[in-house]
């Protein structure tokens, strides 16, 4: 199993306790630490603990809008690429309509390059509202996006591939010899033949069942879906069958979830977890809206000691879920939960 690591941008209210001007210094040190910069060492016997770093790809706060930074992902990603040298670098998930496709792909191709090839491409249709209407992007129909994420996926891999978008008119998308140099700098299998052409994995993000699972049985390298024992299973099972429709190896997408982690030695010190996000999202999210939010870290499938977050892992892995992308509360004053999963946890779910 692998695993990613959420950097705080702002998003989830996770820079709300830090000076506007400090902002840029809690991210980096905090992707250096996944970096390894610091300890400089894989863990005993195995790959290093952190394949991936990952922000959302949103404007504004949730679970409401506020005045409070949200720091804007593919900038982030020009950053992170520039100073990093070994994780990937990840969105859950862009939102397809909040970019031409066309110049996504030459904004991921260009943030290829910077790193090295490090990028990645989480992708889905979107569904924050309030941030649509308040960008001025209207808000079409779920149709209507998914529509654009299955155009504008056409779109992009056939610029990384070849160069060029050539001509492509489609209900929502229109391009006419879009070029795209750099051409990413990974190289990645296509066709029976396992040709090896320019590219960046691609992470399709959402569970819809007739639409989104059919894109990503088309597309993806990757997976992101429901993360509960029966919901992963489900969503797996609904993806093979695409697969199998399409004819696509299902065994060549790695499925993945991703999880809120509240983890201590003890009761006590998950007590402790708790009492910090109940008093954090009762300041910044009162009322229904932050009480959900409360409720989603209480359900969550990784809270409790790091031996019980083992077994829910070991029994999401035998379900085929063999990429976790995880995120902490409080980080970026306190890394103690990071270090106790790293520590505790990772080493036990590595190959």
């Amino acid at each position: 199993m692998r695993f990613g690591l959420f950097i705080p941008q702002g998003w989830r209210h996770s820079l709300t306790d830090v000076p506007p001007e400090q902002h840029w210094e809690t991210m980096l040190s905090l992707l250096h630490y996944a970096d390894n910069a610091a300890a400089g060492e894989p863990l005993p016997g195995g790959p290093w603990a952190w394949d991936s770093v990952w922000v959302y790809d949103h404007f504004h706060t949730v679970p409401v809008p506020s005045t409070e930074a949200t720091h804007e992902a593919w900038t982030l990603m020009a950053a992170f690429a520039a100073a990093s040298q070994r994780v990937k670098l990840g969105q859950m998930c862009t939102c397809m309509s909040y970019r031409n496709p066309a110049y996504l792909a030459k904004v991921a191709s260009t943030v290829d390059a910077i790193s090295g090839g490090r990028a990645h491409l989480g992708i889905g249709a979107g569904w924050y509202e309030h941030e649509w209407r308040a960008y001025g992007y209207g808000f079409p129909r779920a149709g209507e996006r998914l529509r654009a994420l299955d155009e504008g996926l056409q779109i992009i891999t056939q610029m990384w591939r070849t160069g060029s978008s050539g001509t492509f008119d489609g209900e929502t998308y229109q391009v006419d010899g879009a070029l795209c140099y750099p051409q990413p700098l990974q190289r990645l299998p296509v066709g029976d033949g396992g040709a090896e052409v320019p590219s960046i994995p691609v992470w399709v993000a959402g569970g819809g069942e007739k639409k989104t699972l059919r894109i990503a049985a088309r597309f993806a390298q990757y997976t992101n879906f429901d993360g509960t024992p029966e919901g992963f299973t489900h969503k797996s099972s609904v993806l093979e069958q695409h697969c199998r429709d399409l004819g696509r190896d299902f065994g060549e997408i790695t499925r993945s979830a991703d999880y809120n982690v509240v983890i201590g030695e003890n009761q006590a010190e998950i007590d402790d977890r708790f009492a910090w996000i109940e008093s954090h999202f009762g300041k910044h999210a009162p009322g229904e809206r932050g009480e959900g939010e409360i409720a989603s870290w209480r359900n969550g499938p990784l809270v409790g000691t790091p031996e019980q977050i083992v077994e829910k892992l070991t029994d999401l892995k035998a379900r085929g879920m063999t990429y976790a992308i995880t995120y902490f509360p409080n980080v970026a004053a306190d890394r103690d939960q990071i270090e106790l999963f790293q520590r505790q946890v990772i080493p036990a779910l590595q190959d």
